[in-house]
């Protein structure tokens, strides 16, 4: 397994991390994903361990908190092996104060967070959203305490836009709070949205990508194909109104593609798009999930080799998209990329 730095931080962490977001199995989304118990999970974290994966992401919504506690059993024993990432922010519950990120909540979800994984520290904490309502120097001030504290090491976010986060940053370094070492972000060959804002932004500022979803929400397993109904077993019956949205032909032109590739190398389909997520600038680490030990073996097929600038070049082109405004002239006129080059480096 490659490490590789979260960011600019400090912190190593491996190419590949496991999301378990399939562990507990509450609520209509999350029993979807899956329902993986203690003593599944513990067989699933060995298998990770063996490969060389070790940091492990949830959060306090996932199964309502079980994803939490099915994890910190899961580890008990071995806590010194793993890095336990969690995030906090989104509602949790229906009172005024159950959502957000404002001190009295950060506070309480960090110890609601280490009480459900049996941890007395968190590697990193993340906000899972950005809080409009809560003053940004609040924000930052209750993750420097909490960091001075020893209950987390490193803090990040998630699904922020690039003023949200470039505040943040600016904010943080004006006051000397911690900065955020990385940007968890929706990532993958049917969703380049991050390339346009958010991935010039994590490499001027140094944060690092830890990608979710990188199947763009199980559409690119294999199982769906060009005129054929969604199989009847497929979660997306479940789970595609919560999930970004893709174009059906634009998803069949990159599976096309990918299938292609998938022939040559002798991979999966899904261990072709995580590889070329690897390749890809700022990404310090891919989340894979799994329900089974067949599927997180197969995801940890997707490193130890690499495609070639050829196959890079094939899956490029499949999946790309015009350039939304103001970033469309830096890709169509040379005038404007002479200006600012860095915004096509992503290409």
């Amino acid at each position: 397994m490659e490490y590789r730095q979260l960011g600019t931080s400090g912190l190593k962490v491996p190419a590949l991390s496991f999301g378990a977001g399939t562990f507990g199995g509450r609520g209509p989304l999350f029993s979807a994903w899956g329902n993986t118990d203690a003593q599944e999970a513990r067989r699933l974290v060995d298998i990770c361990l063996e490969a060389g994966i070790t940091m492990f992401d949830t959060a306090d919504v996932y199964s309502a908190g079980a994803s939490e506690e099915v994890l910190g059993q899961a580890v008990k024993g071995r806590r010194d092996q793993v890095l336990l990432s969690t995030k906090a922010g989104l509602p949790t519950g229906d009172g005024p104060g159950d959502s957000g990120t404002s001190r009295s909540r950060l506070i309480g979800a960090v110890e609601g967070a280490l009480r459900r994984l049996g941890t007395d520290r968190i590697d990193l904490f993340q906000l899972h959203g950005f809080d409009a309502a809560t003053p940004v120097e609040e924000v930052l001030s209750t993750l420097d305490q909490l960091v001075r504290s020893g209950k987390i090491r490193y803090v990040g976010v998630s699904n922020f836009a690039g003023w949200q986060l470039m505040k943040s940053l600016s904010t943080a370094d004006r006051h000397g709070f911690p900065r955020y070492a990385a940007h968890q972000v929706y990532y993958s060959l049917v969703g380049r949205d991050y390339e346009w804002e958010l991935m010039p932004l994590g490499h001027d500022q140094g944060v690092g990508a830890m990608v979710w979803s990188p199947l763009g929400w199980g559409r690119l397993t294999g199982k769906l194909r060009r005129g054929r109904p969604l199989p009847a077993g497929s979660r997306l019956h479940e789970t595609a109104d919560f999930g970004p949205p893709v174009q059906d032909e634009h998803l069949y032109d990159v599976v096309d593609a990918l299938d292609e590739v998938a022939e040559e190398t002798g991979r999966t389909i899904p261990q072709v798009a995580i590889n070329w997520l690897l390749r890809r600038p700022t990404v310090s680490t891919v989340i894979v999930g799994a329900r089974n030990e067949e599927q997180l073996r197969q995801n940890i097929g997707a490193v130890g080799w690499e495609l070639t600038p050829d196959q890079v070049a094939r899956l490029d082109a499949a999946s790309h998209r015009p350039a939304p405004y103001p970033y469309f002239p830096y890709e169509r006129q040379e005038a404007f990329a002479r200006l600012n080059p860095s915004l096509l480096a992503r290409r």
